[in-house]
């Protein structure tokens, strides 16, 4: 019944997660205003036939502004995760398999950077680079670089000192050999799962500096400046904030219930 309500969730995440992605890309299709298009004489209709979601300040189409705002947050996220992923991947590893002295020094570093909040970090990074979706997601994934460094470092320990791959050792297998054929593939699952949390965690971070302003374009549409669009007329037009939020709320969710999943995985086989 456990395996049952495990797999379950997993297609829910999976139906979830892929319904989001669809309607990003389909958004030029799906769309029935042009996101951009102001219409001011129609500022802050309320969910009809003609506008899904209602219409904004600037009276722009929320539903059209949602779909293709979906595709920008979502693009912002994958960025940061592959800016994020690849150096903490490089440096965890090196870090858990490389000796002792090299695991000192690079988790010294990793420990200074996690000393600061990391949305402060990614706010000094912008302080910066400027202002832009690209600065936005290089910000984020390079303050998202210890978190992950420190989650490899300890899944590659663990696995390092699994038996298998002590007898490989045993049987004069060489360093390379141990760590890409054992050591990694052993703690993929862990490293995956934690991947999709870090997605969790890039979509939050990153709608949280495009809400302040730093995405460049603020006329884009994006879930993030959507929401500040939404802030100041929640108590009369709720629909503004509440279509992006809620857009947000279940890809996130989503996506945490997808890495959850993968998570429990190897305690199924």
């Amino acid at each position: 019944m456990a395996n049952g309500w495990r797999r379950g969730r997993l297609r829910a995440a999976l139906a979830l997660l892929a319904a989001a992605i669809a309607l990003a890309v389909l958004a030029p299709w799906l769309a029935t205003h042009d996101p951009r298009r102001a219409v001011p004489e129609e500022q802050f209709q309320p969910p009809s036939a003609t506008h899904y979601f209602g219409t904004d300040l600037l009276g722009r189409d929320v539903f059209s502004r949602t779909l293709y705002g979906g595709g920008r947050t979502l693009g912002v996220a994958l960025l940061t995760v592959l800016i994020a992923l690849g150096p903490g991947l490089a440096i965890g590893i090196a870090a858990g398999y490389g000796g002792r002295w090299l695991d000192a020094g690079l988790m010294m570093l990793m420990d200074a950077l996690l000393a600061f909040p990391s949305l402060i970090l990614a706010l000094a990074l912008i302080a910066l680079l400027g202002s832009g979706t690209v600065q936005v997601a290089l910000a984020v994934g390079i303050a998202g670089i210890p978190s992950y460094a420190r989650v490899t470092r300890a899944a590659v320990i663990q696995a390092r000192s699994l038996p298998f791959v002590e007898a490989a050792r045993a049987l004069g297998a060489g360093p390379r050999a141990i760590l890409w054929r054992h050591i990694v593939p052993t703690a993929a699952p862990s490293l995956l799962a934690f991947a999709g949390v870090t997605l969790s965690w890039a979509l939050l971070n990153g709608a949280a500096l495009m809400f302040l302003g730093y995405g460049g374009d603020i006329a884009a549409p994006e879930w993030g400046v959507m929401l500040a669009d939404g802030r100041a007329a929640f108590r009369n037009a709720p629909w503004v904030a509440l279509a992006p939020g809620s857009a947000l709320s279940v890809t996130v969710l989503a996506i945490n219930l997808l890495a959850g999943g993968l998570a429990e995985h190897p305690a199924d086989g």
